[in-house]
Formats: C-alpha cells, sequence, structure tokens
C-alpha cells in the first residue's frame, strides 16, 4: 500500500494553499498550457534544468492536472524556481506547456509576497532598478557572488576582475554608474506607465517594499513631467 504523500507546509492554513491554487487555475492561460499529461516524460528528457535540480516539468503539470492543492503549494515556494524557463517542454506531445504553468504560478507567488518569491529575486533588485532609472539592463558590478550563488565561478571571475571588463565597456559607462547608451525620455515614460499600469508595480511592492519606493520617487518626476501624474 502507498504511503499517503506528506504536507511540507502543514502549518499553512488550507485555506490559503487552496486560494493560491484556485489563482494559477483562474489565470486566462491556463485552459491553453494544460491538456493533460499521460506521463511519456519528454519534458522531463528535454529539461535542463532536471539534470541539474530535483525538478520535473512533468510533475508540475501532474499535480495541476490532479488539482493536488498541498503539492502544487509546495511547488510554488519551492521547485518552480528551479525552472530555467527555456521551454524546451514544449514537445510534449499533448501540447501542454509547463514552462507557462510555471510562469503563471510565479506570477502569483510575487503578487503574494511569499518567501520563496522574494528570496529568489533578491539578486535582481539592482537590475531593475537600473532598468527603470537608465533604461538599460545590468553592468559588471552588478555581477558579485553574493548576489548570484547560483551563477557558479563564472560570478566571482567577472567580480575578481572588474578592471578588465571596465575597460571592455564603451568610454562613456566609466564605472557602470553611467549608461552605455542614450535611451530617450519618451521609451522610459512609456516603460514606466506600462509597469505601473499592468501592475508590475504592485508585485515589485509585494516582494521589495524599499525597491518599489525607490522606484515610485524615480518614476513619478518622469510621469509629471510628460504630463501622465501617478496619482
Amino acid at each position: 500500500m502507498a504511503l499517503p504523500q506528506l504536507d511540507k507546509y502543514a502549518h499553512v492554513p488550507w485555506e490559503e494553499k487552496e486560494r493560491l491554487f484556485e489563482e494559477v487555475t483562474a489565470d486566462p492561460r491556463f485552459a491553453d498550457y494544460l491538456y493533460g499529461c499521460y506521463e511519456c516524460g519528454i519534458c522531463v528528457a528535454t529539461c535542463p534544468s532536471a539534470r541539474f535540480y530535483d525538478f520535473s516539468p512533468r510533475r508540475i503539470a501532474q499535480a495541476l492536472a490532479r488539482e493536488d492543492v498541498a503539492l502544487v503549494y509546495e511547488q510554488i515556494q519551492d521547485d518552480i524556481w528551479e525552472c530555467s524557463q527555456c521551454f524546451s517542454c514544449l514537445r510534449c506531445p499533448r501540447k501542454n506547456n509547463p514552462g507557462g504553468l510555471v510562469t503563471i504560478m510565479r506570477e502569483v507567488a510575487v503578487r503574494h509576497g511569499l518567501a520563496s518569491a522574494k528570496q529568489a529575486l533578491e539578486g535582481y533588485s539592482r537590475i531593475i532598478y537600473k532598468i527603470m532609472s537608465t533604461g538599460t539592463q545590468v553592468s559588471p558590478d552588478m555581477i558579485r557572488p553574493e548576489a548570484f550563488p547560483d551563477w557558479g565561478p563564472s560570478a566571482k571571475e567577472t567580480g575578481d576582475n572588474l578592471d578588465v571588463w571596465r575597460k571592455a565597456m564603451p568610454p562613456e559607462t566609466m564605472h557602470t554608474t553611467s549608461m552605455s547608451w542614450d535611451v530617450a525620455d519618451k521609451t522610459l515614460t512609456e516603460l514606466y506607465l506600462i509597469w505601473h499600469m499592468t501592475g508590475v508595480m504592485d508585485m515589485i511592492k509585494a516582494v521589495d517594499e524599499g525597491l518599489h519606493m525607490i522606484l515610485v520617487d524615480v518614476m513619478e518626476e518622469k510621469l509629471e513631467e510628460a504630463g501622465y501624474p501617478l496619482s
């Protein structure tokens, strides 16, 4: 006789687990991402994350198809952050999209400010701030071992050789405190509006209130100048 599966998060109220499960399945994309799994294993065979982590895209699809509320909650807290979002799993003959399901589950975790989301996104706060304040994405001085422990020895190598990397960057970047190219104010304004109107800023607030406050300060002035006050 099979042993019952232990609920790793038994201390979390069932109502909370059920609420998050229902939010995942109510997403408009959900019906197009899950059609049913007959356990062929193709998604696992093609998944690069499955080679290095205890991660299975098939298990994601199966838990949602079985409506296993407790397991789905556990996956939201733990497993979904090991997915590389490469969407190799789209080779599924049933047309399931485990990577898409993971996307929905991650968004739910971020919206509710779950501990897993805060931990997973901790190293990206500076990148988000740089995008929103300058229009560029990442500079060498951001890549530090303590911020990106999952990047392995390459992060330490970059951090130990910043002077070399800076010489390879365009001269106007200097010590990476400036932009590597000019981004038009119109482009930044459009970016701010998209983030504000689509709820991205609310998601950031749920996982990092300090970063949210900084971004709002940056955005308010720019949007008011363009005639789009936040309030």
